[in-house]
C-alpha cells in the first residue's frame, strides 16, 4: 500500500474537517462546540479502532449525519485520515 502525502493530508483535514474538528482535534472551533464535538485526543476517543475511525469519516456519526464524506474522500484518503487524527494522540 502506497504511503499518504503528509502535506495532501493535512490539507485535506483543513479544508474537510479542521471547522468542526479543529486544528489539533479538539472540537475547540465554535462550530465544534456548537455540535458538541468530542476531543480526539483523549484516551477514550484514541482506543478506537482504525476502522471504526474510516467509519465514521465517510458515513458520519449518529448525531451528525449531515458529515458524510462517502461521495467526497476515497478510501484512501480516509485512512490517511485515519492516521493524522492518531497524531492527536495526547502524550
Amino acid at each position: 500500500m502506497a504511503q499518504a502525502d503528509p502535506k495532501k493530508t493535512e490539507r485535506t483535514w483543513k479544508s474537510k474537517c479542521a471547522s468542526c474538528h479543529g486544528q489539533t482535534g479538539k472540537g475547540d472551533t465554535d462550530k465544534g462546540q456548537q455540535l458538541k464535538i468530542v476531543d480526539m485526543t483523549t484516551a477514550e476517543f484514541q482506543a478506537k479502532k482504525d476502522d471504526e475511525l474510516k467509519k465514521a469519516i465517510l458515513n458520519g456519526v449518529e448525531k451528525e449525519k449531515s458529515h458524510v464524506f462517502k461521495d467526497e474522500l476515497t478510501p484512501e484518503q480516509a485512512d490517511a485520515l485515519v492516521g493524522y487524527v492518531r497524531t492527536f494522540k495526547k502524550k
